[in-house]
């Protein structure tokens, strides 16, 4: 079976994909991933697949270069003639449906989050909203990453019933992700692994830890890229501005995001809507507690009081709460809430779980083609 892997960078397949694309692998099954050049292309070559460079430009409306990016992956379907397509994130959903229809291959898409059709309201969300509804009508199936995106996606796309279903997002690799003891440092760690946009609660994170800039047993970092050419992109004078104040350590990328968690105390994630974060999921891996907004694909990760606790979205107060309610917890209570965070996702998340998922629909699908 030739399968390809549709995505807007080589990181999305190599940070979020590996389970799955080595699993088909191991079949003997050919694997393609048709995406951007990038920093992790060659990484992604070096698992013994095939690479084919496909341009997308990643955020914003540019009808003259989506154009070319339709062309391009037209021209490697009929090529290549994969037997079913994988697809991941807005644009390389919208355009492999579109594909799929015209080349008669199967696509299956994953809608890791929403994001900017549903949180952000103007011409590029109406646009993508348009372009969702015309597309999502030819893949051969859709993954949600919970139930709050089906409902509301389903309430404004038509899709049959069946053509459905939820995955607990990406699955998490537990053997990979092991459980780590807790840091022994001389102060609390609140870490936050994130894009530095609006929509993932920096500024949240931000002015919450603001709260305890005189308080030295408090420390407060944020990994994560820094774009300033994406519509929603926090200003960068914001950014100098958190660190210079000494609130904020700022990284503005790692390899070595296992490492980075186990030096931390606490996992917190203040977004506006996730499919299921993966950054939430890594941090309950290895056994620490969360602290995240109570919104959807954020929620399912975290039960309040069990594993982490949940704080009002787009409200700093409330998460500066939820920081003075953990670090007024003693070191026994610390540990459970690391111990059911581990036990989480064992339950719920193992990577073996969308695996499986994936075998499944696909067999359903090339059975009744």
């Amino acid at each position: 079976m030739k399968i390809a892997f549709v995505a807007n960078t080589c990181w999305n397949i190599y940070n979020f994909r590996r389970g799955l694309v080595h699993h088909f692998l191991s079949k003997g099954d050919e694997v393609l991933v048709l995406a951007p050049k990038d920093e992790y292309t060659q990484k992604v070559v070096d698992w013994g697949l095939k690479w084919i460079d496909t341009p997308l430009q990643g955020t914003g409306a540019n009808p003259v270069k989506d154009f070319g990016y339709l062309k391009k992956l037209h021209s490697v379907f009929k090529e290549e003639k994969p037997d079913i397509a994988l697809s991941y994130t807005i644009k390389a959903n919208i355009y492999a449906s579109l594909v799929g229809r015209f080349t008669s291959v199967p696509v299956i898409c994953n809608v890791s989050g929403l994001g900017t059709v549903f949180l952000v309201k103007g011409l590029i969300g109406t646009i993508a909203m348009r372009l969702y509804k015309i597309a999502f009508k030819s893949a051969s199936h859709i993954f949600f990453q919970n139930e709050d995106d089906k409902e509301l996606f389903s309430s404004h796309v038509k899709l049959a019933a069946d053509q459905m279903s939820v995955l607990p997002g990406s699955g998490i690799d537990l053997t990979q992700f092991k459980p780590s003891s807790m840091p022994s440092n001389n102060h609390v760690q609140f870490l936050m692994i994130s894009r530095v946009i609006i929509e993932k609660g920096v500024r949240e994170f931000a002015e919450a830890a603001s709260f305890f800039k005189d308080e030295k047993e408090v420390k407060f970092t944020l990994v994560g890229r820094f774009d300033p050419d994406h519509s929603r992109s926090i200003e960068k004078t914001e950014l100098d501005q958190w660190i210079s104040g000494g609130y904020i350590k700022y990284i503005p990328h790692s390899d070595h995001i296992k490492t980075l968690i186990s030096e931390s105390d606490v996992i917190v994630l203040p977004s506006y809507r996730e499919g299921t974060p993966r950054t939430l999921l890594e941090g309950a891996a290895m056994g620490r507690p969360l602290l995240t907004s109570d919104v959807p694909g954020c929620r399912e990760v975290v039960r309040d009081g069990y594993n982490g606790f949940l704080f009002e979205v787009k409200n700093p107060k409330s998460l500066r709460d939820k920081i003075k309610l953990f670090l007024s917890l003693s070191s026994d209570e610390r540990e459970l809430l690391a111990t059911n965070s581990r036990k989480l996702v064992e339950e719920r998340f193992d990577e073996n779980i969308v695996i499986d998922a994936y075998d499944r629909t696909i067999r359903r699908i090339l059975e009744s083609a």
